[in-house]
């Protein structure tokens, strides 16, 4: 095996990914970005995706959310070949992203940023002509979707500015887990928090998870990751370096199997995942 291979353990053969890629390519002129990357995400995980800066993690979960169209390789849904053009396109199949910025809208309330391009219209002409909103079963639905998540916001027509980080936060995770049918992906939801904060946020994806979506967690921050991840994919130099299992292996050898202090083949059989 030479230094580029993936390290992967072969004991899941037994269950199908939710979400897979296999060799996929993208380049920028003469930078390639991706270089050949495998994934593949399994049904009720947290998958954390970690690399250093450059490492390709960013393209390769853009390319699995639709914002970049690969240059070669292959993505499947359910085992079904997708080719998503836009974000639009992976959101339809069932794939919501939480951004780093939030995407949220801070001068709307929570309900109506939950329902933000999907709003709900009214029964009847109200609705089907004259394109009335049905304001009380968004918060009344907005209210649900946020109890089921244990996000303690009293009312669904606060402004979202008006909210501390954590609870921006958890209306913009609300707003995926609510339209997810498939996964979540999560870019860095705690980089901008305190810890008291990200200490709710972390859990807020573990709800996530156990509801019935898988997620992908994109950090920087290792005990968060060590805290959160069933698996660990690690990106290096565009390709997918191991996937290693956080109950077995060290932070410190997962970082020098990240920066390529330790080679994809010295690490040990039980810490593959």
């Amino acid at each position: 095996m030479t230094g580029g291979e993936t390290r992967a353990a072969p004991d899941r053969t037994g269950k199908t990914p939710i979400l897979e890629a296999h060799g996929l390519v993208k380049r920028y002129g003469h930078v390639t970005a991706i270089d050949g990357a495998d994934f593949e995400l399994y049904p009720g995980e947290i998958l954390a995706v970690i690399g250093d800066n450059g490492a390709g993690k960013s393209s390769l979960i853009k390319a699995l959310s639709g914002a970049v169209i690969p240059d070669e390789g292959e993505i499947r849904l359910d085992g079904q070949r997708v080719n998503f053009k836009s974000p639009l396109e992976a959101r339809q199949a069932g794939i919501e992203t939480v951004y780093q910025d939030l995407a949220v809208a801070p001068a709307m309330d929570i309900a109506t940023n939950l329902f933000l391009g999907r709003e709900q219209r009214r029964a009847g002409p109200l609705g089907s002509v004259l394109r009335m909103v049905d304001h009380k079963a968004m918060r009344r639905e907005a209210d649900r979707q946020m109890k089921s998540l244990q996000i303690g916001i009293r009312s669904m027509s606060q402004a979202v500015e008006t909210l501390s980080g954590g609870q921006r936060q958890g209306v913009a995770v609300a707003r995926a887990a609510a339209w997810a049918r498939k996964l979540v992906i999560m870019d860095e939801p705690t980089a901008a928090l305190g810890v008291r904060e990200s200490g709710q946020v972390l859990e807020l994806i573990k709800r996530v998870r156990d509801n019935g979506l898988p997620v992908i967690l994109i950090s920087h921050n290792m005990p968060h990751v060590f805290e959160l991840a069933d698996r660990i994919h690690v990106a290096r130099l565009g390709k997918r370096a191991a996937v290693l299992n956080p109950k077995t292996i060290s932070m410190s050898d997962t970082v020098a199997v990240m920066t390529g202090a330790m080679a994809p083949e010295s690490i040990p059989p039980e810490c593959l995942a």
